[in-house]
């Protein structure tokens, strides 16, 4: 005669919780388990330091702006719509794939994730985006130029001539793809009528970008009200601290031309 063993009630509430947790361990998509993990749990932990950092320095304002970056070869976190950058939780960040589909996350994508993906498919090197409207830089954006460069060394080394992108509407595909003839010589884009776009290695340092350019923006226009005629680096030194950028594997156009 067969037995069958009967388990405690409390020890049988055990048992099934503990298949429930096996089950949907299993079930777990290859995404899920990459929005799980401990890389993206210290993603999102930056991405909001930064958010933070761009809203108390007024570099966006209401729910302006948008950060991402990349996790992995084929994941993207990014910052959700219509929301402040001072107020995200670690559970508002949207995991996307590289075609703006969200894969992880109750929130809306920003609809200005076409612009993080363009450059991230355009240029490998790109890690992380910071897009913003901080007000001295969209100053030049609005006249639809950039400021002139070969005035501060710090400033030449970091970033260097930065790029002037056309006029597109924000969130549209025409709008993302404005920036692609500029991704690979440029970490700074200026975008025309609308404000800025920076990319780098890490969601820090596209941020310093951010607070470099916009810092030399201000400055660039008071050293304009001094009066006096502006003091330029000599040519033999801006090669110089080219020479320094090729060597830490920064972009500049400039680069190029001397090639």
């Amino acid at each position: 005669m067969e037995h069958t063993s009967v388990l405690p009630r409390d020890q049988s509430s055990e048992a099934a919780r503990l298949e429930s947790q096996r089950t949907t361990k299993q079930e777990e998509s290859p995404a899920l388990k990459t929005a799980n993990s401990a890389e993206a749990e210290a993603l999102r932990a930056e991405i909001l330091l930064v958010g933070r950092k761009l809203w108390e320095r007024q570099y966006v304002d209401g729910n302006g702006g948008n950060i991402s970056v990349r996790l992995g070869e084929k994941y993207v976190l990014c910052t959700p719509t219509m929301m402040s950058k001072r107020d995200l939780e670690p559970a508002d960040i949207c995991l996307s794939d590289l075609e703006g589909s969200i894969l992880a996350g109750e929130r809306t994508r920003t609809s200005e994730l076409l612009l993080h993906l363009e450059i991230y498919k355009a240029n490998t090197r790109a890690r992380a985006i910071v897009h913003c409207h901080p007000p001295h830089a969209t100053a030049f954006a609005m006249t639809g130029t950039a400021p002139p460069i070969g005035l501060i060394s710090e400033y030449e080394t970091s970033i260097g001539p930065a790029a002037v992108a056309p006029y597109e509407t924000p969130g549209t595909k025409a709008f993302a793809e404005t920036v692609l003839s500029f991704v690979q010589d440029h970490n700074t884009i200026l975008l025309s009528n609308h404000g800025i776009v920076c990319w780098s290695d890490t969601v820090t340092h596209a941020e310093w970008l951010v607070e470099t350019f916009d810092t030399y923006c201000k400055t660039y226009l008071i050293a304009q009200q001094i009066g006096k005629p502006l003091q330029y680096i000599p040519e033999s030194k801006i090669a110089e601290i080219l020479a320094i950028k090729q060597r830490l594997g920064y972009p500049d156009a400039r680069m190029k031309e001397r090639d």
